[in-house]
């Protein structure tokens, strides 16, 4: 039976090439299922949840990484989001009326890319993903190439019930046969299907890919949709709004609510709420 829900890393015995595999199924309908993606939409969302559990797992240290993307085109908002410890959150914003192309840089238009790096402790970090191609997975691979100098391969599909990616990096330091391993890994990655990467799991996809190459499984993490969203954080949220801002609103609409974008978790905050968290106090 295939996985379901999994991120496993791998590596190829003796050498500097690296690589990862995911496949996600019930956290990818939770997340898609929070609003009526059109197919395109609903693909591409995919696929940049896959990229980012993909990327998360070459973090060292405790903390999020997220894909962004912004553009004036069909396409407003994408965001996926993954953590050290695996879980996930996505969401995107879109005109329907405007979706008649399919890839990337259609939907978009004029627009930006970026990954964040939020570590729990520590400086947040972001890079700009060049947009230089139609296609997610190439945009990324130019992003690691330019940014971080790692060759890399990433192949991304998604389809109505399932998301996957297979990931393949050749690190720095590589010698020679590193290099013609990694030519050969390469071209092999290339002919994966979708049906392949999206229904079978990791051992047979693996196997079926480089059965000539000795390749080491490091044990399979689980991966989930998990909103970070909190009371305590859409108030941190409404400390950074400003407390002239906020009593406004109080004045007109009597209390704040607030739905967060990712799980529709609805919050409320009344006068009592607002007096606590800029005076410290409730005024009487």
């Amino acid at each position: 039976m295939a996985s379901q829900d999994q991120f496993q890393r791998f590596i190829f015995e003796n050498s500097q090439v690296r690589g990862a595999w995911v496949q996600l199924a019930s956290s990818y309908t939770d997340i898609v299922s929070q609003a009526p993606y059109p197919e395109t939409i609903r693909q591409l969302l995919g696929e940049s949840l896959a990229a980012s559990v993909l990327m998360s797992g070459t973090l060292k240290f405790e903390g999020t990484l997220s894909l962004q993307a912004s553009g004036q085109g069909a396409l407003r908002t994408l965001m996926a989001e993954c953590s050290h410890d695996r879980f996930v959150r996505g969401l995107a914003r879109y005109d329907e009326d405007g979706i008649n192309r399919d890839t990337l840089d259609d939907l978009l238009g004029e627009g930006k890319m970026a990954i964040t790096i939020t570590p729990e402790q520590g400086q947040r970090y972001q890079g700009v993903v060049p947009r230089e191609h139609a296609s997610l997975a190439r945009c990324l691979e130019d992003y690691f190439d330019r940014s971080e100098q790692i060759a890399t391969s990433l192949t991304l599909f998604a389809d109505d019930s399932r998301c996957a990616g297979l990931l393949l990096q050749r690190l720095p330091g590589s010698t020679e046969p590193d290099e013609d391993l990694w030519r050969r890994v390469q071209h092999l990655a290339s002919t994966l299907k979708p049906e392949e990467l999206l229904e079978l799991d990791s051992e047979t996809v693996l196997h079926r890919l480089f059965h000539e190459e000795t390749v080491v499984l490091f044990e399979p993490e689980p991966v989930a949709f998990r909103c970070s969203c909190s009371r305590e954080r859409t108030l941190a949220a409404l400390k950074a709004i400003g407390q002239q801002e906020c009593y406004d609103i109080l004045q007109e609409q009597g209390a704040i609510e607030m739905d967060c974008q990712f799980c529709h978790a609805q919050y409320r905050f009344d006068r009592t709420d607002i007096d606590r968290l800029f005076l410290g106090h409730v005024l009487h």
